[in-house]
């Protein structure tokens, strides 16, 4: 697989952009001790976060059309 250099462009942009708004949600608004004692465990909200960053950059990636 190829990587094009303007679909990797705009998925890099994307990842930082998202992961700095959910460090602002998790580490700011919502306290990270908060989401775990609501979900139980550290591990699943260290997993959902991640890929909660992740998938979406990924799908911006596939998604963005090349000229």
């Amino acid at each position: 697989m190829k990587l094009k250099k303007r679909k990797l462009k705009h998925a890099a942009i994307f990842f930082v952009c998202w992961f700095a708004l959910l460090v602002f949600l998790v580490d700011g608004l919502l306290k990270f001790q908060t989401l775990v004692d609501y979900v139980g465990s550290y591990i699943v909200v260290e997993i959902s976060l991640i890929l909660l960053v992740i998938l979406p950059t990924l799908a911006v990636y596939f998604f963005t059309k090349e000229k």
